[in-house]
C-alpha cells in the first residue's frame, strides 16, 4: 500500500534557500560587485570613453556582466522575501480559520522557482577557466557508422541548437556539409551567450548512439559515432596569434544545405586551409564571399589561439608529470534508443531514461555533473 505523500516543510526549505543565497552572495562577492559597478558606471560616463574603442568595449562588457550578477542576486533576494511573505499569509489565514488554497499553490510555485534559479546561479561557482565566460565555436563531425553516423551528427547539431535556445543563447550556423545520403558530415556553429564555452566544453568528445537503424531495410540495431569539439570564440586574438596570408590556401565554392539567399547560386562559400598546421575552416552562411572569409578568419584565429594554449599546457604537463587520464577524443556518453532507453555519461555515471528530452536539448544536468567532476579533480 502506497504511503501518503508527506506535506512539504516550507519553513525548512526557505531556511535552506536563505543559506544558499547567502553563500552565493559570498562567492560572487556582492560587496565587491557593488563597488565595482560604481567604478565602471563612472568610467562609462566619461565623455572621452570611446576615444579608445577597445578600452570602451572592455568597460561596457564588464559593466554588463557585473550588472547581470547583481541583478541575479537582488532578484533572488526579492523572490525569497516574496516566499516568506506568502508563508506568513498562509499561516495567518489558517490561524483565522479561512485557509486559502490559491496561496498554497502560489507558494509551491514561488519556492520551486527560487530553488531552480538558485541551482542555476550556483552553477557559476563551478567555472574556473580563463575563457569559460566567452562565446564558443563548436563543431560536430560524423564518425564510424556510415549514414547512421551522419544522421546522428545532424541530430546532435539540433540537440545543441535546442539547448542554446532553452538558455536564451543565440546560435550562428557557419558551415554545414551534407552527408552522402542523409544527415551531415560536419557542421560548425558559434554559440553566443555568457558561459557558452564553459558549458559546451563539458560536451567535448565522442558521443555514441545505439538504435534501430532507419536506414537499414531489416531494421537492425546500429551503433554510430559523432564527435563534438569546442573552442573559445574571441572577437580579436591578434595578441595571441598572427595569421600570415601566405600560410593560407583559400578555396571558394558554392554553398550547400541550409543557408542564406545566395545558397547554390554563387561561389560565395570560403574554405581556409592553414598550411603550417593543417587546420581547415569553412564558412558559407554569410551573404558574400568577403563576409564568409572574414568569419572564417575569425574562427581560424580562435582555433589557432586555442591550439597554442594547449601546446603551452602540454609543455607544462611534460615538466610537472602526468596529471591523469586525458579525455580528449574518447567516448564520453552513450545514447541508447533500443533495446531500452538510456543516456549515460561515462565520465560521471550520470544517466537518465528520458532520451527524448536529452535529444531536445535538456543537457543541463549532464553539464553540471561534469563540471562538478572536473572541480573535484582540480
Amino acid at each position: 500500500m502506497a504511503q501518503p505523500e508527506q506535506p512539504r516543510d516550507f519553513a525548512s526549505e526557505l531556511e535552506e534557500s536563505e543559506a544558499r543565497l547567502a553563500e552565493a552572495e559570498r562567492y560572487l562577492g556582492l560587496d565587491r560587485l557593488t563597488a565595482r559597478r560604481l567604478e565602471l558606471e563612472s568610467e562609462a560616463a566619461l565623455p572621452d570613453l570611446w576615444d579608445d574603442g577597445d578600452h570602451a568595449r572592455s568597460v561596457t562588457t564588464e559593466l554588463g556582466k557585473v550588472t547581470a550578477d547583481m541583478e541575479q542576486l537582488t532578484g533572488l533576494r526579492a523572490v525569497l522575501n516574496d516566499a516568506r511573505a506568502l508563508s506568513e499569509l498562509i499561516d495567518e489565514s489558517k490561524a483565522g480559520g479561512a485557509p486559502d488554497a490559491s496561496l498554497d499553490a502560489e507558494l509551491v510555485e514561488t519556492v520551486d522557482a527560487l530553488r531552480s534559479r538558485l541551482a542555476a546561479l550556483e552553477l557559476q561557482s563551478l567555472f574556473s577557466g580563463e575563457y569559460d565566460e566567452h562565446d564558443a565555436v563548436a563543431e560536430v563531425h560524423a564518425g564510424a557508422g556510415g549514414t547512421d553516423a551522419q544522421d546522428w551528427t545532424e541530430m546532435m547539431l539540433r540537440m545543441y541548437q535546442r539547448w542554446a535556445e532553452r538558455r536564451g543563447f543565440t546560435v550562428e550556423l557557419d558551415e554545414a556539409t551534407e552527408g552522402q545520403e542523409a544527415g551531415l558530415l560536419s557542421a560548425t556553429f558559434i554559440v553566443h551567450g555568457r558561459f557558452a564555452y564553459g558549458l559546451l566544453a563539458t560536451e567535448r568528445g565522442v558521443h555514441r548512439l545505439v538504435r534501430m537503424s532507419p536506414f537499414d531495410s531489416q531494421r537492425r540495431r546500429q551503433t554510430s559515432f559523432a564527435s563534438m569539439d569546442v573552442t573559445p570564440f574571441l572577437e580579436d586574438v591578434s595578441s595571441e596569434v598572427e595569421i600570415d596570408e601566405k600560410d593560407l590556401r583559400i578555396d571558394t565554392y558554392r554553398s550547400s544545405g541550409a543557408g542564406g539567399q545566395h545558397v547554390n547560386k554563387t561561389d560565395s562559400a570560403v574554405r581556409l586551409t592553414h598550411l603550417p598546421t593543417g587546420l581547415v575552416v569553412s564558412c558559407q552562411n554569410e551573404r558574400s564571399q568577403h563576409q564568409n572569409k572574414a568569419k572564417a578568419m575569425q574562427i581560424l584565429g580562435a582555433k589557432l589561439a586555442d591550439r597554442a594554449r594547449h601546446e603551452r599546457r602540454a609543455e607544462l604537463d611534460a615538466l610537472s608529470g602526468d596529471r591523469g587520464d586525458n579525455a580528449w577524443g574518447n567516448q564520453i556518453r552513450s545514447y541508447v534508443l533500443a533495446p531500452y532507453q538510456l543516456v549515460k555519461d561515462l565520465r560521471t555515471s550520470y544517466e537518465t531514461g528520458n532520451v527524448d528530452a536529452v535529444l531536445d536539448g535538456d543537457l543541463e544536468a549532464f553539464m553540471e555533473a561534469e563540471l562538478r567532476r572536473q572541480r573535484g579533480n582540480a
